[in-house]
């Protein structure tokens, strides 16, 4: 098994040592390129002015976001596949950041918040909160990927619907535009405003996943196998809920909707590290950190006349990698075991 070949500590040291290389990477990105000596220095206080401005009132916000948020994304595509035993689920095929936007575009539309209130992550996690309930409810206990599939389906189309129809009656056209580039997926233009605003709920959110880290052991033998080994099921997946809509719609109201980073991220780590859902946690949230890092990286080296945004770069991406694991898995899809 392949899981015998990298260890915890290697992995982990590995994969965080990717984030910070990604991360000084990231602070040097931009119009103004600048060499990583440059950019640690500037990050210290160290070098000229113009360095320092750029490097921490204006990239630092978006770098930290970066890694919040991939982080959050990777963290709860795993534990939502660990509580479900299903490696399709994950937070945007669950409708968490499209229910999670529509609450905020609600909220936005209604004139109850602006782009930089609390009211805003509370509304979004709201939204989450309901969308994975709904979906944990509607698959039931031992759903096929299958079933995965269509409830998650139907829960983001009702929340695409939903969403679209309340930027219909926006009373004012240009809001309503710019709810439109928000909900794309972007975290360019952020401040340390929108950093205190999402990142004490994404830590909240990511605590109480990890905590739960290893009640998902005994639950791949089966929820009475668990429940015999002493796990309170019912009480574990209320922990995942809640996990996964505060750490989710707080990102969702800072940056929009930025899919299949929770579902790419685990299965990248779990052929290295195995199938024990308390191992693939961590390394799926610090693989998630990478990923949307390198993602954001990225928009800014396209070469483009206007801003490419996150969400499509990495729905890009996502989506040929979830048709193939569709294609992998067909014979489960068509009926077998979950």
């Amino acid at each position: 098994m392949k899981s015998s070949r990298v260890g915890d500590g290697t992995l982990l040291a590995a994969l965080g040592a990717l984030v910070v290389v990604l991360f000084v990477l990231s602070l040097g990105t931009g119009p103004v390129r600048l060499a990583p000596g440059t950019v640690v220095e500037a990050l210290f206080g160290q070098g000229g002015e113009a360095q320092r401005v750029i490097v921490q009132e204006i990239r630092l916000p978006r770098a930290i976001l970066a890694v919040a948020i991939g982080g959050i994304l990777g963290l709860s595509g795993a534990a939502l596949q660990g509580l479900v035993r299903n490696p399709l689920a994950s937070p945007s095929l669950f409708g968490a950041p499209q229910s999670a936007a529509f609450a905020a575009v609600l909220t936005l539309s209604l004139g109850l918040a602006d782009l930089r209130s609390f009211v805003l992550p509370l509304a979004a996690i709201g939204g989450a909160f309901a969308s994975v309930f709904g979906l944990v409810a509607i698959a039931g206990k031992n759903a096929s990927h299958l079933v995965i599939i269509l409830a998650g389906l139907a829960i983001s189309s009702l929340a695409g619907a939903a969403t679209a129809l309340a930027m219909n009656l926006a009373p004012n056209p240009f809001a309503a535009l710019e709810i439109a580039f928000w909900l794309l997926g972007s975290i360019d233009d952020r401040s340390f405003r929108h950093v205190v605003l999402a990142l004490p709920f994404i830590v909240v959110g990511a605590a109480l996943l990890v905590s739960r880290r290893h009640a998902f052991r005994a639950l791949t033998l089966g929820e009475d196998a668990a429940r015999s080994l002493g796990v309170d099921v019912g009480r574990l997946r209320l922990a995942v809920i809640a996990g996964v809509a505060v750490g989710v719609g707080a990102a969702v109201a800072v940056s929009g909707t930025i899919g299949f980073i929770g579902l790419v991220a685990p299965h990248l780590v779990r052929s290295l590290v195995g199938y024990d859902p308390g191992r693939v946690m961590v390394p799926s949230a610090l693989a998630g950190a990478a990923l949307l890092t390198a993602a954001d990286i990225a928009v800014r080296l396209i070469p483009s006349t206007t801003d490419v945004k996150v969400g499509v770069l990495t729905a890009i991406i996502g989506v040929p990698f979830f048709l193939h694991l569709i294609i992998r898995d067909r014979r489960t899809l068509a009926g077998g075991p979950s």
